[in-house]
């Protein structure tokens, strides 16, 4: 069979979703034949593989041979620099949540390199930021693509873009944007039985994996505040920044100074009884508590924080650590389109990223 396209991929993180892209891109390659794809460049914190004649590096070895004979990590300009010399069409595929690279992508997609990321931090800082990733993307045709910035591999941002592009008018998108949040808040205030302290719980969450390291960089409403960014973004309104709109800050406020993750929960602990009391007032209402992001459109606001649900409602039903948005616009009426699932791990997120992947190479000429 004929091979009719060729792109070279570069790949910047393999941590945890960088890895599991890693595994998806060796299934990809096996598995369309019409298309070839050249891993050219894989880059760490502190080391990147790569030649200067543009040869392939081996998808199925290519961690173990970065750590093994990696070079010191060259800085974003030169890289950017080899990457468009590369005689081929090339997607750089951004697994980090770095702030650095993000800044870079208006230039990366001036040189004609298209990207593919789940860095939320490209599309929910400033706003001129955000304008001028897609102006960048106009002028040269170079793509870009971020599915997994929000909802993982759930078709959030994919869902919201075709809407709007086929004219449907959206009015309000709600919803449980953080696994992390999900868990906490089903475990601490379950449609059935008591649940746990909040502390422990914060505890038991941490211990699972399903908190950052530091559980107060999820805590903090920041997180749902960049997915939210982004979403109003697509919708229409041109939201400032992530920290320009209400965002309920789940960490007592004597604890948001600089101790120590260990120190935090072990005073957080001190706080456990606000936390019940929401919980009991709720009940009292035949309600439970939830941690929710939404959008107005309309009115042109966002906001994040707890809100009471029915225990009927799809928001109190959640299981585990799952994600729920729902989209209320004009053509769904009353009832809005409901997507719900995974809303993290390092498979589900790869899986964005690599749909998006296919989504490029499928326009590529």
């Amino acid at each position: 069979m004929s091979i009719d396209k060729e792109v070279s991929i570069a790949v910047v993180g393999a941590g945890g979703v960088g890895s599991c892209f890693l595994q998806q891109l060796a299934y990809i390659s096996k598995n369309h034949p019409k298309v070839r794809f050249h891993l050219t460049y894989v880059a760490i914190i502190d080391k990147a593989l790569y030649h200067k004649d543009f040869s392939d590096i081996d998808i199925d070895t290519a961690l173990s041979t970065l750590e093994a004979s990696g070079r010191p990590l060259p800085t974003l300009d030169v890289a950017v620099d080899y990457l468009a010399s590369i005689p081929r069409k090339v997607v750089f595929v951004d697994n980090t949540s770095s702030q650095g690279i993000a800044e870079a992508y208006p230039e990366i997609l001036r040189r004609g390199i298209s990207i593919v990321t789940p860095n939320k931090k490209a599309f929910s800082g400033t706003y001129e930021l955000w304008q001028q990733i897609f102006d960048a993307s106009l002028s040269t045709g170079a793509l870009v693509y971020h599915e997994s910035s929000v909802g993982a591999g759930m078709p959030i941002i994919s869902t919201l873009k075709e809407m709007v592009e086929t004219g449907d008018k959206v009015l309000r998108i709600e919803g449980v944007f953080s696994g992390t949040m999900s868990y906490l808040f089903n475990s601490f205030a379950p449609i059935a039985g008591t649940g746990g302290r909040w502390s422990e719980e914060v505890r038991r969450a941490r211990s699972l994996g399903f908190t950052e390291p530091d559980p107060r960089d999820d805590l903090n409403g920041l997180d749902i505040a960049r997915k939210l960014t982004i979403l109003g973004r697509l919708a229409g309104l041109p939201i400032a920044s992530a920290t320009s709109f209400s965002v309920q800050n789940l960490i007592p406020e004597e604890l948001r100074g600089t101790m120590d993750t260990e120190e935090f929960l072990q005073k957080l602990a001190d706080h456990d009884d606000k936390m019940e009391l929401l919980k009991t007032e709720a009940e009292a209402a035949n309600k439970v508590v939830r941690f929710v992001g939404s959008v107005e459109v309309a009115t042109g606001t966002a906001s994040v924080g707890l809100k009471w649900y029915n225990r009927s409602h799809p928001i109190a039903n959640l299981q585990g650590s799952d994600n729920i948005i729902s989209f209320y616009t004009e053509r769904y009426g009353l009832k809005p389109l409901i997507i719900r699932g995974a809303g993290a791990g390092g498979h589900v997120t790869a899986m964005g990223v690599s749909g998006d992947l296919l989504k490029i190479v499928s326009q590529i000429v």
